[in-house]
């Protein structure tokens, strides 16, 4: 061993007790390491990486963009008309609406040489008639509407009298369209397929195809949800 190692030995050896040998070589803390820090931009930067970090599963109900509430239309909706329900595109049967004492309809129409007016009709009159129409003409139809419901003539006027000249008013708003009235006076080919469509979602019927065979289903349903125990299927 030469004499250098023996020095150190001996110094090791003889070091005070519960003292510490300054080893500037040696970091001792981890805290005096430099690590990189990401460098943001802004702000939001930050804030969009901790929600990445943070984001669980997406709700079941939740759609992208937006919470759950904002996003999911509700079932129920004030009803528009006093023979409508509270769920979309569905009105009171018959018998709910004589005991409550509705027999006639009322619709906004508008005339082509009156303007815009109200009329009404007949409730029980004018559901015997397209029911009628309807069960006699089933099996000719093939799930379809026939031409006078796809193309119907317009309403005569109880202003001026003139005939085919009264066009019932279609709200833009699908939850306000009045059904029942245009079933009544068999306007409801006037509405838009998107509309018709609108009518099968919200009633669970079978909404694809062309504009007779979702015209047809509305006829059907409507007529069904006036008289549940008919044989409308």
């Amino acid at each position: 061993m030469s004499d250098s190692d023996s020095d150190d030995s001996l110094r090791l050896t003889l070091w005070p007790p519960g003292s510490r040998q300054h080893t500037p070589d040696i970091v001792e803390s981890s805290s005096a390491l430099d690590f990189p820090q990401a460098v943001y931009s802004d702000e939001s930067e930050r804030g969009s990486t901790s929600a990445r970090r943070g984001s669980g599963r997406r709700g079941p109900n939740e759609r992208p963009g937006g919470s759950v509430s904002s996003r999911v239309k509700e079932d129920r909706i004030p009803p528009p008309y006093p023979w409508s329900t509270d769920r979309r595109a569905v009105v009171q049967s018959l018998d709910w609406l004589v005991a409550n004492g509705i027999t006639r309809i009322q619709g906004d129409v508008s005339c082509k040489k009156c303007g815009n007016h109200m009329v009404d009709v007949d409730l029980r009159a004018s559901f015997y008639r397209v029911s009628t129409y309807f069960l006699n003409n089933r099996d000719s139809m093939h799930d379809r509407a026939p031409r006078h419901w796809t193309t119907p003539q317009l309403l005569q006027c109880d202003i001026c009298h003139q005939l085919d000249h009264c066009r019932p008013i279609v709200s833009s708003k699908k939850r306000r369209i009045n059904w029942l009235f245009l079933l009544l006076t068999e306007t409801l080919g006037i509405c838009t397929l998107e509309q018709l469509k609108y009518f099968c979602k919200h009633t669970r019927k079978h909404r694809t195809g062309a504009k007779d065979r979702v015209l047809y289903l509305t006829y059907a349903g409507l007529l069904k949800q006036l008289n549940p125990a008919g044989p409308f299927d």
